[in-house]
């Protein structure tokens, strides 16, 4: 009889558990740390002087432009804030930003859907002739824009200002949405066909539920291209109530000369909500920008 008859079967030995490895992560060498260092000294740097330029003297501004104040003095803070000026201005601005942001989103992400997902004649030639705006800043065509605006009758309304800076955002915002759209699974879009679903419903209940990220970073992007706009409005806006925030730092500047620190004190007010806003939405820029970068 053989051994297996005699002892009996063997017993089966437990497979050991494979457990999954954990990614490591990569490291940084010390150029890259040198790199980001510097890039953030670049960016703090400014924000660090703004801020505490808006708490000094013209004198002490001069003299001691990177240290602490000797004393914090707030006034120029405070009177900025209970003055009429500000909030006005920072209104005129959220209302031409967000205005700017709603539309620029639907049209590109309209425009970008149909040359994603729509087959037609001449769709790649009309595309690259769409992305010859992103060689063209509204700076080459101001003097054009002005006159365009004045036979309109655009000039000192934000609306001119809102549709000036949408059309030269769609460039940039449909090649943000075309690459997302592209990444899309087609088998979501072929399923909404087989159940009778136009492009425009696949559009609004398919795709744009599915675009949360890239709709926060075009969204993101417009909103700081238009809060930080200036060349735009000083040309198109003449009354001081239809003033955005950049042209409300005029009023601290005098044939002689300018208060630097109420200057100072009035950009720190005004460019804390563009800072926050890009804070509270930076999970999504990042997901959005790299939501198409690996195909798989």
């Amino acid at each position: 009889m053989t051994e297996t008859a005699l002892n009996g079967p063997k017993q089966l030995s437990a497979t050991p558990t494979v457990r999954p490895k954990r990614r490591k992560r990569p490291s940084i060498s010390l150029v890259q740390w040198l790199t980001l260092a510097l890039v953030a000294a670049f960016i703090i740097v400014p924000f660090y002087t703004t801020l505490l330029g808006g708490f000094k003297s013209v004198g002490e501004l001069r003299t001691n432009p990177f240290g602490l104040p000797q004393t914090w003095d707030p006034s120029n803070f405070v009177g900025i804030v209970m003055g009429p000026s500000l909030f006005r201005s920072l209104g005129n601005s959220l209302f031409i930003a967000l205005a700017t942001v709603a539309l620029s989103i639907l049209l590109a992400s309209m425009t970008a859907f149909a040359f994603a997902h729509i087959r037609f004649f001449g769709s790649k030639l009309l595309m690259n002739f769409l992305l010859l705006g992103l060689l063209f800043p509204s700076a080459t065509a101001i003097l054009p824009l002005f006159i365009k605006m004045r036979d309109l009758g655009l000039l000192d309304k934000h609306l001119g200002i809102i549709v000036v800076q949408v059309a030269f955002s769609l460039s940039f915002s449909i090649l943000l949405f075309h690459n997302f759209f592209k990444q899309l699974p087609k088998e979501l879009v072929d399923a909404a066909r087989l159940d009778n679903c136009g492009y425009l419903r696949i559009y609004w209940y398919v795709t744009l539920p599915l675009s949360l990220p890239i709709i926060a970073t075009v969204g993101v992007f417009n909103f700081v291209g238009s809060w930080n706009s200036f060349l735009l409005p000083l040309i198109a806006l003449n009354s001081d109530a239809n003033y955005t925030w950049p042209l409300g730092i005029m009023q601290f500047q005098g044939e002689h000369g300018s208060d630097w620190p109420k200057i100072l004190a009035y950009l720190t007010l005004t460019i804390l909500p563009a800072v926050a806003f890009f804070l509270l939405a930076q999970r999504y820029i990042i997901s959005g920008l790299t939501g198409g970068a690996v195909k798989g």
